[in-house]
């Protein structure tokens, strides 16, 4: 975080060095939920692989640039999008380079019986070697790729709020009736 802090157009929005180990787990070393806004794809944060709670971001002109710069990382551990659009999130899971790819969701580590593990042919401390944690350590040079995903609820299905008003069928307008809160849309 020093790094991050000394780097030309680099800001620290978050700062987690303040976080204080657990007891039982004092000796190591400890970063609380950090949050850095780069101006600058070559930024140290961005171009080496970090575990711990650090969100990078940058911003980006392009969907393309944006694809640039993540399958230009060495690592090929994750990659996310956040979209309320299906085809915008299909555009980038078809691109992106890594292992375990999300949608909407803060960290795409799948559960179980999945586990953690980066892409073969990248850096990835896992990735180059296999899945560390299961069968992928005798099939090493085969990429699992996981997908998860989130979509929220749109505004206009949320409860209370007026759905419908068809212009080719005539409908009128009508309030939801329902708040999907586990956002599971019916299905499990």
């Amino acid at each position: 975080m020093d790094e991050v802090e000394n780097a030309p157009g680099a800001s620290l929005l978050v700062d987690g060095r303040g976080v204080t180990a657990p007891k039982n787990y004092s000796r190591g070393n400890w970063i609380g939920p950090s949050v850095i806004l780069h101006t600058n794809k070559n930024d140290c944060a961005l171009t080496n692989e970090i575990f711990g709670p650090v969100l990078s971001v940058i911003q980006v002109d392009t969907w393309q640039e944006a694809i640039d710069i993540e399958n230009n990382n060495p690592f090929g551990n994750a990659a996310c999008v956040y979209t309320t659009r299906g085809a915008a999130a299909d555009w980038f899971l078809q691109r992106f380079r890594a292992a375990m790819l999300g949608v909407n969701v803060g960290i795409p580590v799948p559960r179980e019986p999945f586990a953690f593990g980066g892409l073969a042919g990248t850096d990835s401390k896992f990735g180059s070697f296999c899945d560390i944690t299961s069968e992928g350590a005798i099939e090493f040079f085969t990429n699992k790729i996981k997908v998860t995903t989130r979509w929220p609820q749109p505004e206009e299905l949320s409860k209370g709020s007026e759905i419908g008003n068809n212009s080719q069928t005539g409908s009128k307008k009508r309030k939801a009736e329902f708040t999907d809160l586990g956002n599971f849309n019916g299905k499990m």
